[in-house]
């Protein structure tokens, strides 16, 4: 396979994704699990989750803004394609977000009990229904409803994403972003061992979810995705199942065990691989059956110029957030 700007600049685009669902993934499950808080710990599990959240959860976004930055300038035609015929869930994804993000902050400010309490079910709503638009969005892109013929879309503003195939990569995303927050809130240092075990039962719940409703999407895929599925059965697939498989047993059986660190990392590699398999299914497809890479790219120019801007970029970019990071996040930090 030939390296070409395009194939980079797609590369990139696969990489801020899945940081994105690593980082800010993780703070939409937050969000969730904020709201399912019970027991006799329901307060400290909500501070926690607030205090986690509060230093660095708006940075997270940058990685989701740089998804759409390359995908806008290196592929126009199929950002274009993309918001025409998906502009109705984007659109929901936006109004999530910010809702997510008012409501936050409005929660934080707010002296009263009672508006304190409707801004953290607005907030937490919002953390459930925003990844459950993006998981629908990104599944409607391999159904192969959406079609684009002679320049443009032929097919409604409802194609794909009402797909039952669809609908279930929504729920997948809302199960696997509460095990990587319940997961990572496991390794909080300052929260009380008590409190720890709780998200470590909540790890452990969202974790054994996945499978059954991952199995259902491979299931729905057949028909629902017919070409992600034929990736999915290619002489590497089983490989890549099997590695996936492989981590997503080491992150509970570490859950279990009370090596949270550890799970920490198993549950990464886990997310990791799913995404960059699902990417490696659907290649070189960015709108299934009509829009690729090679025909919807920018000229090579302006493929090179991207690529430039995208390292000079990263001098700046992985610096300051490892610093923001580092502030908030390690050791020294409180």
């Amino acid at each position: 396979m030939e390296i070409t700007p395009a194939l980079l600049v797609a590369s990139c685009m696969v990489v801020a994704l899945i940081i994105y669902a690593l980082m800010g993934g993780a703070d939409f499950g937050g969000g969730m699990w904020h709201l399912l808080g019970t027991g006799p710990r329901a307060k400290e599990q909500q501070k926690a989750i607030s205090r986690a959240l509060a230093p660095i959860w708006e940075a997270n976004h940058v990685w989701l803004i740089l998804v759409i930055v390359l995908l806008f300038t290196g592929f126009p035609n199929a950002f274009a394609v993309m918001m025409t015929a998906l502009h109705i869930p984007v659109t929901l994804i936006l109004i999530g977000i910010v809702l997510r993000g008012s409501a936050f902050v409005f929660r934080k400010y707010d002296r009263s009990e009672a508006p304190r309490r409707r801004w953290g079910v607005l907030f937490s709503l919002s953390c459930f229904f925003t990844p459950f638009m993006e998981g629908v969005t990104v599944g409607a892109l391999a159904t192969g409803d959406i079609r684009f013929v002679d320049g443009q879309v032929t097919t409604g503003f409802f194609a794909g994403w009402l797909s039952p195939f669809a609908l279930t990569c929504g729920v997948f995303a809302v199960v696997l972003f509460a095990f990587l927050a319940a997961t990572y809130l496991t390794v909080d240092p300052e929260s009380e061992p008590e409190l720890r075990d709780d998200f470590r039962r909540r790890a452990l719940a969202a974790g054994l979810c996945l499978v059954p409703v991952a199995i259902a999407a491979f299931a729905l895929s057949r028909n629902g995705a017919p070409e992600v599925f034929a990736g999915l059965t290619r002489w590497w697939a089983p490989f890549l199942l099997g590695a996936t498989a492989v981590f997503g047993a080491a992150a509970l059986f570490l859950l279990w065990t009370r090596r949270f660190a550890l799970a920490r990392m198993a549950a990464i590699g886990q997310v990791t691989l799913i995404l960059g398999g699902w990417s490696l299914a659907q290649f070189p497809k960015l709108v299934t059956p009509d829009v690729t890479f090679a025909n919807s790219a920018a000229p090579a120019i302006t493929l090179r110029l991207l690529l430039i801007a995208l390292a000079l970029g990263g001098l700046f970019l992985f610096p300051s957030l490892f610093f923001l990071y580092r502030l908030f996040k390690g050791r020294d930090a409180h």
